[in-house]
């Protein structure tokens, strides 16, 4: 550059000692030392100067091109943010979908087992039921057969002893005292099967408790934000 600004200098230095025009603001100078001068500045100039020159040239294509591979990174970035955002929807939905089939599958094994457990229930309960009953009524019938056999037997004395009060007063008391022995006992027998039958039902009650709290922690645990990073395991044991 030092050589441009030394031409310049003296092609000022020239048009600055030219004779000049009379009548007029021109002058002249000598043209071959000019162009060579002219030519030293031409030669002088450094080659970044052309390329600054090209690249004004192609502005706007140059442009053009910066514009249209920013837009198809931005397109491309686009595309993978979508493709990762439903990727990541998809395992979002997977995760929550199997979630609630083992959620269904957990209260629909609870509720089998809640059905088992009030059939068996309901079972033993008809069965010590009917057991009860039978003994019941088979003490009820063996009371009557025996206060039949006392009164016959009452009667039968009574024509035969007629005089004797005390005997048929006797026969009246025994008659009297084997009913409320049998009715005593059929009550303790009831009595004995509606304990075991409320114990039977307080351990049922037990289970179904313990089966409705384990299902409204599973059902808690997905009503709750599902992560996609990571699936954290849950306790279906309660604990």
């Amino acid at each position: 550059m030092y050589k441009v600004f030394e031409a310049i200098d003296e092609l000022v230095t020239i048009v600055e000692e030219a004779r000049g025009l009379p009548m007029t603001s021109g002058c002249v100078v000598p043209r071959g030392d000019v162009l060579e001068l002219l030519d030293e500045i031409r030669d002088a100039l450094p080659a970044e100067v052309d390329d600054a020159q090209d690249v004004l040239d192609r502005k706007d294509e140059i442009i053009g091109s910066a514009e249209h591979q920013s837009e198809q990174a931005l397109s491309k970035a686009t595309m993978e943010a979508e493709n990762a955002i439903a990727a990541a929807r998809a395992q979002a939905e997977s995760l929550i979908a199997e979630a609630t089939a083992h959620a269904d599958r957990l209260v629909a094994d609870a509720r089998d087992e809640a059905d088992r457990a009030v059939a068996a229930a309901r079972a033993e309960y008809e069965s010590l039921v009917g057991r009860s009953q039978v003994e019941a009524d088979r003490m009820l019938q063996a009371g009557r057969e025996s206060y039949e056999r006392a009164i016959e037997e009452g009667r039968f004395e009574q024509g035969r002893l007629v005089s004797q009060t005390e005997v048929v007063q006797a026969a009246h008391a025994e008659s009297a005292r084997v009913l409320d022995a049998t009715a005593e006992e059929a009550a303790r027998q009831r009595a004995e099967c509606d304990a075991y039958v409320d114990g039977k039902l307080a351990e049922f009650e037990d289970l179904l408790t313990h089966t409705l709290r384990t299902v409204g922690k599973g059902r808690s645990r997905l009503r709750g934000p599902v992560s996609v990073s990571a699936a954290v395991p849950f306790d279906y044991d309660g604990g």
